[in-house]
């Protein structure tokens, strides 16, 4: 086997979802208007909640923080293989191969963190609606943002460090549309233990917390919901978290089938497969699950669309937002007052 020093290793192979010429047009066309589908639709979620003072809530307030990084998700990956079919040059620098790694598992880890939070503001609105206002305060809300943020940022420059540390065999090319970790890994000629432990520990245990606090959340939810005594109650009771339910389902769903099926059953196409499914397809249909199913939100994008929205000065970002507490709606079947 022929060896190369990590340091003359100047670029990558990314060998995409076909080799057929005759697929790469359609290729083209499709992943481009998934991707500007993708971009357009959340930011009009994202524009919808900024200008229109009813959606100043904290579920609001998480919903934009996701749109953002379902933009920021997909156009770390799609850009790069637009540009890939486009120039029929299938070269990804090492730098920006390491690059899109880091940013990539950020976005990712990102997006998990945030429906885990959006799961625990359905927790509080439905399962103690009395004290939504109080515990879903402005400060908490900004702290667990920020943290989501800082926290997988720091994940993925230690995953980015442990994959600059080794050394690769001759062979740079990556069965994949993007530098994902795992066939990134698999050109290593030194010994991946010390990134597969850290994969495993501290990446399993992300990912179990998030698995668990999502269960704990909806079992709450869903034991509080089935106590309401009306069918319309509950439906409506329903209705403020299954957006986000669909979302959780197809995220973890097919992002688990990449990094957590077992060796025997997984191989480079159905990896692919799975992969365009969380990484191009779930952020795509956010806006469109949120939308539909959420009557705020259409009624919002319908005056946006209509320019019946004026745009306020906005002399805050979306990260240092602050709800107005003038506006109480959990969506719950019931009336309620917030606390004096």
């Amino acid at each position: 086997m022929e060896w190369e020093n990590l340091t003359s290793v100047s670029e990558f192979f990314l060998l995409g979802l076909s080799e057929q010429p005759e697929q790469q047009e359609v290729l083209f066309g499709l992943f481009l208007s998934m991707y500007l589908v993708t971009v357009m639709g959340n930011f009009l979620i994202i524009l919808a909640i900024i200008t229109d003072a009813q959606l100043h809530t904290p579920m609001y307030f998480f919903l934009a923080n996701l749109s953002l990084a379902d933009s920021c998700f997909v156009s770390t990956t799609v850009p790069k293989m637009l540009a890939n079919i486009w120039t029929q040059n299938q070269v990804i620098s090492y730098a920006g191969c390491l690059s899109q790694l880091y940013f990539f598992m950020l976005f990712v880890m990102l997006e998990a963190c945030l429906l885990v939070v959006m799961a625990y503001d359905r927790y509080v609105a439905i399962c103690h609606p009395l004290h939504y206002i109080v515990v879903m305060r402005p400060e908490l809300c900004v702290l667990l943002v920020s943290a989501s943020w800082i926290m997988n940022a720091l994940h993925s420059l230690l995953h980015t460090f442990l994959m600059n540390s080794l050394s690769f065999c001759a062979n740079h090319e990556i069965p994949h549309f993007f530098c994902d970790i795992n066939p990134f890994l698999s050109l290593s000629c030194t010994d991946p233990f010390i990134n597969e432990l850290v994969i495993f520990t501290i990446g399993g245990l992300v990912g179990l917390v998030c698995v668990l606090c999502l269960t704990i959340s909806y079992a709450y939810i869903f034991s509080t919901i089935l106590k309401i005594p009306s069918v319309q109650g509950k439906r409506k009771a329903f209705s403020t978290c299954s957006s986000h339910l669909s979302v959780v389902s197809l995220f973890f769903g097919t992002s688990f089938c990449v990094y957590f099926s077992p060796p025997s059953t997984r191989s480079a196409e159905t990896d692919t497969v799975a992969s365009v499914m969380y990484t191009v397809v779930t952020p795509m249909l956010n806006p469109f699950i949120y939308s539909l199913r959420n009557r705020d939100i259409k009624s919002s994008l319908r005056k946006l669309i209509r320019g019946k929205i004026t745009f306020p000065t906005i002399t805050v970002t979306l990260v240092t937002w602050i709800p107005t507490h003038s506006v109480f709606d959990t969506g719950l079947p019931m009336s309620v007052k917030p606390p004096s």
